[in-house]
């Protein structure tokens, strides 16, 4: 019996052996094969900016290909997770989104895509509980001061908030129920100018994410009277935290995740997942979250996901009990 060519023989083999490997191997072992791109629905320099900017390099660094952070701000979010949402499932496309992500599914009753339907949780980057500041000539210098001068005079402080359904108009409405206070919300479009008049006096109060607030801080311009997490932040020790304080479970942050397109290959997910999340426990990655009030995470797709609908939950009580509407 005249045995097969050499050639036609290996490639027999190679043929064989291949087909024995599950199709999500061949899948990983493969990707990825381009540039990948990661879509932000914010203006660059924000926090979901940076956050993503963080783990670009390193990522680069550990896939072997460019990636690429492509700004597509509008809609408060809504425009760039759209987009993340319609992408092609094929690993070329990620997002990274913050906490106004889960507040948007109560806030628009119609979306423009499916939360559970068109997106895959990837990764929890990080966490910032929200630091609380007051103006420093404000007639109170504690949260306690603030609570008992807000319930002597209704109606005479006003907070400020970077937008309607933020992280930050949320967590104050919250606080606002737990202590049984009236305090008028002031939106702006942004962080910037609602900390630019609490400096000035317009508004008495703004929650925010750690970074600007505590520089301003530092530099004697807002007084900061509590954070809105479990523990103290290691950007600012000396602030207490609301719990602390006697204002039993209260806690409110801002937080970064990435997200894929729903239908990305599982073994593709979980890749970059472990990916993002060595990326982010790197001494250098820590250091950096730890200036920024950022508790580092680098979550499984499981627990993101999990993550999620909890805050969904969470915030989707708030919203409804204080009447939110969206802009």
């Amino acid at each position: 019996m005249q045995q097969a060519p050499i050639s036609r023989r290996r490639f027999t083999l190679a043929a064989t052996a291949a087909a024995t490997v599950p199709w999500p191997a061949l899948a990983q072992s493969a990707w990825p094969s381009k540039p990948i791109r990661i879509i932000v629905p914010y203006t660059p320099g924000g926090f979901t900016d940076q956050m993503a900017r963080l783990v670009q390099v390193g990522l680069q660094a550990r896939l072997g290909q460019p990636v690429l952070v492509d700004n597509k701000p509008g809609a408060n979010s809504l425009i760039g997770v759209d987009a993340i949402a319609k992408a092609a499932p094929d690993g070329a496309t990620f997002g990274v989104v913050i906490a106004a992500y889960a507040a948007n599914t109560t806030l628009y009753p119609k979306l423009p895509y499916d939360p559970k339907k068109d997106l895959s949780g990837v990764s929890l980057m990080g966490v910032s509980p929200l630091l609380a500041a007051v103006n420093v000539d404000a007639p109170f210098k504690t949260a306690r001061e603030l609570i008992d001068y807000a319930r002597a005079n209704p109606g005479k402080v006003s907070f400020g908030s970077s937008g309607n359904g933020s992280a930050a108009h949320l967590t104050t409405e919250l606080w606002k129920s737990l202590t049984q206070t009236y305090m008028i919300h002031i939106p702006y479009r942004g962080a910037v100018p609602a900390l630019t008049d609490l400096m000035g006096g317009q508004i008495q109060l703004f929650f925010d994410a750690p970074t600007g607030l505590i520089n301003q801080a530092k530099a004697g311009k807002v007084r900061l009277i509590g954070v809105a997490g479990d523990k103290r932040l290691a950007a600012a020790p000396d602030v207490p935290t609301f719990i602390e304080q006697g204002f039993a479970g209260f806690t409110g942050s801002t937080w970064a995740g990435m997200l894929a397109p729903a239908g990305t290959p599982r073994d593709i997910v979980k890749r970059m997942s472990e990916e993002v999340a060595r990326v982010i426990k790197t001494d250098e990655t820590r250091a950096r979250l730890d200036a920024m009030g950022t508790i580092p995470a680098g979550s499984t797709p499981e627990e993101f996901d999990a993550f999620i609908t909890a805050e969904t939950t969470k915030w989707a009580k708030v919203i409804r009990t204080a009447g939110v509407k969206a802009e």
